[in-house]
């Protein structure tokens, strides 16, 4: 049972720690966004990535890092609208 509590624990102090991870009340949608700005950053991040993207959509690297930010503002769209109790 301390095994399990700890594991509980461990994760509950991950979760607080790195927003991307989650918790039990995350929604789809917030969780989806999550995954892609988390992408976006990382393609940014790496400089390989970055030249792949440029190469492949014939852009400047500028371009395309400026097209991947914009994309992180509302990377899955507007959020859902919230049902009224």
């Amino acid at each position: 049972m301390s095994e399990r509590y700890n594991i509980y624990s461990q994760l509950e102090h991950l979760q607080s720690k790195y927003i991307g991870t989650g918790h039990a009340d995350t929604t789809k949608f917030e969780w989806m966004v999550n995954i892609h700005r988390d992408s976006y950053s990382s393609y940014m991040g790496h400089c390989d990535m970055l030249n792949y993207f440029a190469i492949s959509e014939n852009e400047a690297k500028a371009r395309v890092r400026f097209n991947l930010m914009e994309k992180m503002l509302q990377p899955c769209g507007p959020p859902p609208e919230k049902p009224e109790d």
